[in-house]
């Protein structure tokens, strides 16, 4: 059994953009980062939605080792084909079980813990199907995991019954555009009354599900998200509380983060009628004369049921002319080239996994300043007003993520760290500090530039050059940016238009 000196409490705040962080807005966040050390190039992964970043998170690794490939996927592997919406708990586990385990295709920070005899505990108020994400083999090594909301992703249901009958029934979800209050304050209170008292486990993620469903419905500044957010950070102002009056003599270390940040949608389309008037046969999910599945969400994620060279071909043809398409890959022809011309190739943004749809895209995004003041705006397909908050794309301010650690075993006193990281980092890192090993599966590093103790730090001159791409057809073009860090490479963003842009400055275009 490895010999832990450390224990670790991962804070989750879904959606929260770092440029949302300030000593009136979020005192305590802020006041983390006065005692810790913040990662101020955090990133996320691509597709940048929630049930691909988590995932990341406990894997250490992007999506195409894990394989959860978006919110929702088809899934390629059952005949005949269905489509996955991950947030459904009780699918994902008969997924996990009718695959002898495989839901993931890479070991998450949980088993790896089971494994060596220690323990790893899940609070969350995400979706059932998030939840179950965070450790979904909890049942496996007799790890608690805990939602919010929702039974179905809860274990063991011993330690659910226990919770109930100290802390009442889980409340209900509240209604649509209303944040969500209480469940945040009860995850922190079963936290600091019920599962550290009695449990202390050596690794918990308590994840927030907010602002990120307050943004989709007021938008990322409205006045219901920051109350959103405001009551966030006062139920983290709880636990940070308890770290510098018990944990950190523990021996506990935090990190706080968010899975990706939002945008804003200002002009809506509909990609399944695009398609449609270009001569394909579009639905939702697979079916008796579609030929092309249009996933529904931010992420533009395409299935062909001809998958030949020719149709993806004849598909990104059609994708270039609309004024709503961004960057678009497909299985690369070559080391940057997508099979199709115009395309990227998909392992670029690490989106290669074998269930990945045949065209990925993103929305055409700009640097536009929406009715709050904050920077990104975007196309979108869905049925919501303009001026709300999405994600899932290649702008920065969809890949910007939230990073701050603190504890013995990091930096502090308001140390801020300038060099590029990433979600993936996280697992690793953890597994650095508790000299376990790590295996080949995670993509993520050491974060050994922000770590105390003598360790050798990432200096920011050893930080690569942006690697720029760039490919296009006709009058399209699209533009890739990543950074290399000893040979870890995280996303800058993607831009792409039907017609040349400038990509001056932030390497932004304007709509």
């Amino acid at each position: 059994m490895a010999s832990f000196s450390h224990k670790f409490l991962i804070v989750s705040f879904d959606g929260l953009r770092p440029d949302l962080i300030d000593s009136v807005q979020t005192p305590n966040i802020a006041r983390l980062q006065r005692l810790g050390a913040t990662l101020a190039a955090q990133r996320t992964v691509y597709p940048s939605e929630t049930r691909v970043a988590f995932p990341s998170l406990v894997t250490g690794a992007t999506s195409s080792r894990h394989g959860m490939v978006g919110n929702k996927y088809v899934d390629r592997a059952t005949v005949p084909q269905r489509y996955v919406d991950t947030a459904d708990a009780i699918l994902l586990d008969r997924i996990n079980r009718e695959s002898g385990g495989a839901l993931m295709s890479a070991a998450t920070l949980g088993e790896i813990l089971g494994r060596a005899g220690r323990s790893m505990a899940v609070l969350a108020t995400n979706t059932p199907g998030t939840t179950r994400f965070f450790h979904h083999k909890a049942e496996e090594f007799g790890h608690i995991r805990l939602s919010g909301h929702f039974p179905e992703a809860c274990t063991p249901g011993d330690v659910l019954a226990e919770v109930e009958q100290r802390f009442g029934s889980l409340p209900p979800v509240p209604p649509q555009g209303e944040p969500d209050i209480e469940a945040q304050t009860l995850i922190t209170s079963i936290f600091l009354d019920y599962l550290w008292p009695k449990h202390a486990p050596d690794v918990t993620v308590l994840s927030y599900g907010e602002p990120d469903t307050a943004s989709h419905f007021n938008g990322t500044g409205g006045v219901k998200t920051r109350q959103a957010i405001a009551h966030c950070d006062a139920e983290f102002g709880r636990l940070l509380d308890w770290w510098e009056a018990e944990g950190m003599a523990a021996g506990v270390q935090i990190i706080a983060l968010s899975d990706h940040g939002h945008i804003t949608a200002h002009t809506r389309v509909s990609v399944a009628g695009s398609l449609k008037a270009s001569g394909f046969a579009p639905a939702a999910a697979p079916g008796a004369g579609v030929d092309v599945v249009v996933v529904p969400g931010q992420v533009g994620a395409l299935y062909l049921a001809d998958r030949s060279p020719n149709q993806i071909t004849r598909l990104v043809e059609t994708l270039i002319e609309q004024p709503w398409a961004g960057p678009i890959f497909t299985a690369a022809k070559n080391e940057v080239e997508g099979l199709a011309p115009g395309s990227f190739a998909s392992h670029l943004v690490f989106a290669d996994h074998a269930r990945a749809p045949d065209v990925y895209f993103a929305f055409r995004a700009d640097d536009s300043v929406d009715e709050f003041g904050l920077i990104g705006g975007t196309f979108y397909d869905n049925d919501r007003r303009p001026g709300l908050g999405v994600h899932g794309g290649l702008h920065p301010k969809e890949l910007a993520s939230v990073g701050i650690v603190a504890g013995s075993a990091f930096l502090g006193k308001g140390h801020v760290s300038a060099v590029p990281s990433g979600i993936c980092d996280i697992a690793p890192t953890i597994l650095s500090l508790t000299g376990m090993a790590i295996p080949d599966s995670m993509t993520g590093r050491t974060l050994t530039e922000v770590l105390a103790g003598g360790v050798r730090s990432v200096d920011i001159s050893v930080v690569g050059a942006p690697q720029v791409f760039e490919t296009g057809l006709n009058g399209y073009s699209q533009q890739l940016r990543r950074t290399n860090v000893g040979g870890t490479v995280y996303l800058d963003g993607g831009w792409g238009a039907s017609e040349a842009v400038s990509h001056a400055g932030a390497g932004l275009e304007r709509a």
